[in-house]
């Protein structure tokens, strides 16, 4: 990995809905600020509506999007870094999503593997 580690685009809501029992968005958020340190990456955890009141600290960020989609903000955040040049990547299984955010996406995880990739950082 280069200097400065991706911008890791989270579709949280995705996410959290890809393991039974469903991981709680405390639980997203911590297992989340593990992983992006150990990457050496920023995770941006993108939620509809309100993200969790939960203080974060780096190198995750909450972001809500009110009445706007995840989807939409995502997408617009991928094409904002992929025209400013930023290294980004994009963790969900919503084909359309992916079709809109993941080109130029150094790497797409999808929802089940980036959960137990999280959940494995606990055994």
């Amino acid at each position: 990995m280069s200097e400065r580690g991706p911008v890791v685009l989270v579709d949280a809501l995705n996410v959290l809905r890809s393991t039974w029992p469903n991981i709680s968005e405390r639980q997203l958020v911590e297992l989340c600020r593990e992983w992006a340190s150990t990457e050496g990456c920023r995770a941006v955890l993108c939620f509809d509506g309100a993200s969790p009141a939960i203080d974060v600290g780096e190198p995750v960020d909450l972001v809500s999007t009110g009445s706007e989609s995840a989807d939409d903000w995502i997408a617009r955040e991928a094409a904002r870094l992929r025209s400013s040049g930023a290294r980004f990547w994009l963790v969900t299984s919503d084909r359309e999503l992916r079709s809109r955010a993941g080109p130029g996406a150094e790497r797409t995880i999808g929802r089940g593997t980036f959960a137990r990739m999280l959940l494995d950082l606990h055994g």
